[in-house]
């Protein structure tokens, strides 16, 4: 695949925005005059282009052969067309395209639709997931301080998972495990993954979660594919089900991060927040109120970058709980780092949220 130059746009100087005149501005202004007013990133001194600071993404997916493999077959089975930034995937292409759009390193995790299932059994998932892991783990030791690792874990079989857990951290030394939504139907407060979390939560470990679009509500179709509205609206379940089941409040050591912003959750944190203390136990699963329970998690801003979806989550966060994902390779890196910065945030939130937040949570990576 031929990769195109990338456009160089010369940068005039404004004046920077604090975050809090940068939200006033997306309520007061609504989306349209918000893209306008956001859209001149700021200069640097002397009147000259400011160099665009290195970025770290959160959201950047790879492919071992085995993984690629068992996804070709599975998508001829159902008649689809391959996606062909994932059908041209290698690990020299990723590494440029990660050059040529200013990101300096970036966490490897499986893309979640389909996981790891291909209507196949579980020990089937399970060998994808041990090989795949084994395939990162070694691009992160071949390209150091290039590449972190979410290990993935098929959470079909506990007791495997468990074992998993260890080979990945012990063996493997990933940087954190990587997740769906949901498993068949099952979200993550099902009871039947408590020694999961636990196990998680004696590792302290780093845990992120990326949609899955569920079995129940895949064919929920208005006329739109099931990632437009069907994959946010699973991580707001899968946040939900942590939150009501007490998960998040159980097991304060594990971090976790979940792609898109959240799915819906900033929108519906006010909503949850409101139904959910109804509840006789709601002291039990959210003793500082949902919000606090919300605000401990941290978001990445994949295919979530638009000024009013940002805004939404800037309310209910600061910016030490948000961090840069692309989605790649079904997103350009250049793109979604060219949304970033074109939003006009003060210098020390862009440096938070483009890279050092990351940086706190994978040390790997501090560089």
């Amino acid at each position: 695949m031929h990769l195109q130059q990338a456009t160089i746009v010369q940068e005039s100087p404004v004046a920077p925005l604090s975050r809090r005149a940068f939200l006033a501005r997306l309520a007061a202004l609504g989306a349209t005059s918000a893209l306008a007013a956001c859209a001149a990133p700021r200069g640097g001194a002397a009147g000259g282009p400011q160099a665009a600071a290195p970025l770290i993404d959160l959201q950047h997916h790879f492919f071992a052969p085995d993984y690629q493999n068992a996804w070709l077959g599975w998508d001829r089975q159902r008649n689809l067309a391959h996606h062909p930034g994932q059908a041209g995937w290698t690990i020299a292409r990723a590494i440029e395209d990660m050059d040529r759009s200013g990101v300096r390193a970036a966490m490897l995790s499986l893309p979640s639709t389909p996981g790891l299932w291909f209507n196949l059994p579980a020990e089937f998932a399970g060998r994808i997931a041990r090989a795949s892991n084994e395939f990162a783990a070694t691009m992160v030791r071949d390209h150091p301080g290039r590449f972190g690792l979410f290990a993935s874990l098929t959470m079909l079989d506990i007791d495997a998972t468990l074992k998993e857990i260890e080979y990945v951290f012990d063996t493997l030394k990933a940087d954190g495990v990587g997740l769906q939504t949901n498993y068949g139907d099952k979200w993550p407060g099902d009871r039947i993954y408590q020694p999961v979390w636990e196990e998680l939560d004696r590792r302290r470990a780093l845990v992120y979660v990326h949609p899955l679009v569920a079995a129940c509500c895949a064919n929920l179709s208005v006329g739109a594919a099931p990632a437009m509205l069907e994959e946010p609206h699973d991580t707001t379940r899968a946040v939900t089900s942590l939150l009501l089941s007490g998960t998040f409040a159980r097991h304060r050591r594990i971090r976790w991060i979940f792609a898109g912003a959240g799915g819906t959750i900033p929108m519906l944190a006010g909503r949850i927040g409101e139904l959910a203390r109804q509840r006789k136990d709601f002291g039990q699963f959210a003793p500082d109120g949902v919000d606090a329970e919300l605000r401990r998690l941290h978001y990445d801003t994949a295919n979530a970058l638009h000024p009013i979806a940002m805004a939404a989550l800037m309310k209910l966060v600061p910016e030490s709980q948000i961090v840069f994902g692309s989605d790649y390779p079904y997103s350009t890196i250049e793109g979604r780092a060219g949304q970033l910065r074109a939003l006009g945030l003060p210098a020390d939130a862009l440096e938070a949220i483009g890279r050092g937040n990351a940086a706190r949570l994978v040390p790997r990576l501090r560089g």
